[in-house]
């Protein structure tokens, strides 16, 4: 079973009484850290879980040390997982508004952990909910607790330390998933430091969407990333983003079009730049 899976709007519809079906509503908005819930106490998907970006999917913020959403303690986020009822072969699906980035999060840390099947993203998010005409729910989510336990793989992540050992190699490929104002170091709203890490190519994680906001089909996909690898082997990736959680969205979108999955940078540039030791780019 493919790792990277989506599920549109009406098969989702279809299965919501299915037993073992988990729904995580991962809504988020970074200018507005309580956008998700209060979005989701108005209504969601009937029987999802909410999952907040900073509170559940994230750890503590080290002010100087660590990036702006470092990954969560294992064992706290094992703990949530159970708690929102995931079992090992829970069948799990994952949304938030539309563009996936923060369903993507919670896809890679179920990765990570070691849940690699059954999990899916909704095709479109929300909003391809509210375009097929699907109702809402105002009901709480199950209270039944679940049993998974896993254990991270460190083989899916990359220091700092280390990718900075790796930045003069010409295998690697790195991957910045922020849009092109921002790698270029020509605006940058959140981090106090524009630019980006030098050798990364832009891959904004938004052209992993067509118009629609849905997903490219696999073989466009295929052929974006082709073009960003060149000759180089897709066994050197290493994806990147502001906080490493747009940068799971790339990491989705490639095994999506049948590559394996990279390794993420999770502190992403807003932990390199608390080094100042630690080289800036700007421009492509």
């Amino acid at each position: 079973m493919p790792i990277a899976q989506l599920i549109e709007p009406q098969q989702l519809y279809a299965r919501l009484q299915e037993p073992g079906l988990v729904i995580l509503d991962c809504r988020f908005a970074l200018e507005d850290s309580e956008y998700g819930l209060r979005s989701y106490a108005e209504g969601h998907i009937e029987g999802a879980h909410f999952a907040d970006l900073e509170r559940d999917l994230s750890g503590h913020v080290v002010k100087g040390v660590t990036g702006r959403h470092p990954l969560p303690q294992p064992g706290r986020l094992i703990e949530r997982l159970q708690n929102w009822g995931i079992n090992a072969n829970s069948e799990v699906v994952l949304y938030d508004d539309g563009p996936g980035a923060f369903a993507a999060r919670a896809w890679w840390l179920l990765a990570w952990l070691g849940k690699r099947n059954g999990v899916y993203l909704l095709n479109g998010g929300l909003k391809a909910w509210h375009a097929a005409g699907l109702p809402l729910s105002l009901d709480p989510a199950p209270t039944e607790v679940g049993h998974f336990s896993g254990k991270p793989d460190q083989s899916l992540l990359i220091s700092a330390q280390h990718l900075h050992e790796r930045l003069g190699n010409p295998a690697l490929t790195l991957l910045d998933a922020r849009a092109q104002p921002r790698f270029r170091g020509e605006v940058e709203p959140i981090d106090p430091v524009a630019g980006h890490i030098p050798g990364a190519q832009c891959a904004a994680f938004t052209e992993n969407l067509g118009a629609d906001g849905r997903f490219l089909p696999a073989d466009q996909l295929k052929q974006r990333f082709a073009a960003k690898l060149g000759e180089r082997s897709p066994s050197n990736v290493v994806s990147y983003c502001g906080s490493g959680v747009t940068a799971c969205h790339n990491l989705f979108a490639m095994c999506l079009a049948g590559y394996p999955l990279a390794p993420l940078y999770a502190g992403s540039w807003s932990e390199w730049i608390t080094n100042p030791q630690r080289e800036v780019a700007t421009g492509d």
